[in-house]
């Protein structure tokens, strides 16, 4: 049968927009499909204008850290629709950018949802297409629990574009973008809540790291409230769509504030693609199920990056991408690796993190021991301030190798980046002791671990 397209992908995310640009490059007739801006979600409601938030929000403290260096600030003032604004305009560039780059590629880009017909036909608009491979490449979008109230609260997507800044808000939930917005509302001078149902904030990270973040939250000024619910919400005055809110809690208090942030999860964005036309299958919260060759359940249609809720990354999908082209031009298997994935979360202080945590260490049955420690940054002792950072690394006691770094402190991000050069490698602690530390740095303290910092372990 004669098709249209060689590829047709749905989704101009990081994942489908590098997929689709390659397969182009490579000789292959590709259309995209974007109902949205081009970029995806983390170009336009996600990392890079969140980074460029974060970025803002760090100035906050700056200039209450700067006196003790002898700067004086008086009068300072903060202009949220200049921020705002200005982002958007980067933003603007950035999907600029992404066009030319599907167009130099000779990539169609179609815009509009698209929707199955069937595994080889797709449709845009009221009009179809068809493909030899179709490509869902969709991400995933915020989980908003519905309960009485639910309509009064807005998600991560609506927080970039914000009218004005609230005096008070409540962000609900307890992972990193929870605590990422907390930062950010927080730095922007906004009297901020962070509420999780949950023991302890950030499931999944190292449980040290979880602890010691938390506690470094609350010296910021976020009000952090562990083992808090939501009941329902209601305005406070039902004449005034835009005013506070007022939510009630399940212990049976009661508090206003001026935005509520519900930022508990994300799920793939399925719901418009008509996958049962298809034959695909699904998962858990309609996550798309694929094999090692990103293949779903129909043979021509494939998926990658977070519509598969496998690890929701950019770098991610794009290294995916890379190995889904491997496949279908060289006939590589692929053997993906999921593991030793550097992380970062953009809290304030930010966390870093690769390898194994000293939880997922111990259910893996590995003999492994610990070092750790926590400092007051140099930059604090002249600053005032009380913040600290913490430093960690997990070695397995039968080849010496580093299993896992964590940090929570100033450039985690940044430094951990290297540190995952050197796991992924398979660098023993042996290696980490011989590298020269870059004085005076918090990154040098990685490489100056003795037997003192050893922790007992239970």
């Amino acid at each position: 049968m004669a098709y249209q397209y060689d590829l047709f992908v749905i989704g101009a995310g990081s994942g489908g927009v590098r997929a689709s640009r390659v397969a182009a490059s490579k000789g292959y007739k590709v259309a995209v499909a974007e109902g949205s801006a081009l970029g995806g979600t983390c170009v336009n409601i996600g990392c890079v204008p969140k980074k460029l938030f974060v970025y803002a929000s760090e100035y906050g403290h700056g200039f209450d850290e700067a006196a003790g260096f002898g700067w004086k600030h008086e009068g300072v003032q903060f202009n949220w629709s200049v921020l705002r604004d200005n982002k958007t305009q980067e933003i603007e560039r950035l999907n600029g950018i992404y066009g030319n780059m599907l167009g130099n590629a000779g990539v169609e880009v179609i815009s509009g949802f698209a929707r199955f017909v069937d595994a080889h036909t797709v449709e845009v608009d009221g009009k179809t297409y068809t493909a030899e491979r179709i490509l869902i490449a969709v991400g995933a979008k915020p989980f908003i629990p519905t309960f009485t109230g639910s309509d009064l609260v807005v998600s991560s997507n609506e927080m970039f574009y914000l009218e004005s800044l609230p005096n008070k808000a409540l962000v609900v939930g307890g992972g990193y973008i929870a605590v990422e917005f907390a930062g950010i509302l927080n730095g922007l001078g906004v009297d901020t809540a962070l509420a999780y149902r949950g023991e302890q904030l950030l499931r999944g990270f190292d449980q040290d790291v979880r602890e010691f973040a938390s506690e470094e939250y609350k010296k910021s000024g976020i009000d952090v409230r562990l083992n808090t619910d939501v009941e329902r919400i209601e305005l406070a005055d039902a004449t005034n769509q835009n005013g506070a809110r007022i939510v009630h809690f399940k212990d049976g208090r009661s508090e206003e504030f001026g935005l509520i942030l519900y930022a508990t999860g994300r799920v793939p964005n399925v719901g418009s693609l008509a996958l049962e036309k298809a034959g695909i299958e699904t998962g858990k919260n309609g996550a798309v199920i694929v094999d090692n060759n990103f293949t779903t359940s129909a043979d021509s249609v494939f998926a990658l990056g977070d519509v598969t809720d496998r690890v929701q990354l950019t770098p991610v999908a794009i290294k995916e991408a890379m190995a889904l082209i491997d496949y279908w031009f060289e006939g590589k298997d692929n053997n993906f690796d999921y593991d030793n994935i550097p992380t970062a979360v953009f809290s304030q202080p930010a966390i870093g993190t690769v390898g194994l945590s000293e939880q997922e260490a111990e259910a893996r049955g590995i003999d492994f021991r610990v070092y750790q420690t926590d400092f007051r940054a140099m930059k604090h002792t002249l600053s005032g301030g009380t913040s600290r950072s913490l430093m960690k690394l997990l070695v397995n006691n039968g080849n010496d190798k580093v299993i896992g770094a964590h940090m929570v402190g100033d450039y985690s991000g940044e430094i951990i980046q290297g540190l995952g050069i050197a796991i992924k490698a398979g660098a023993t602690k042996a290696d980490f002791d011989a590298t020269v530390g870059v004085h005076p740095t918090s990154a040098e303290e990685f490489v100056t671990f003795s037997a003192g910092s050893l922790k007992e372990r239970k």
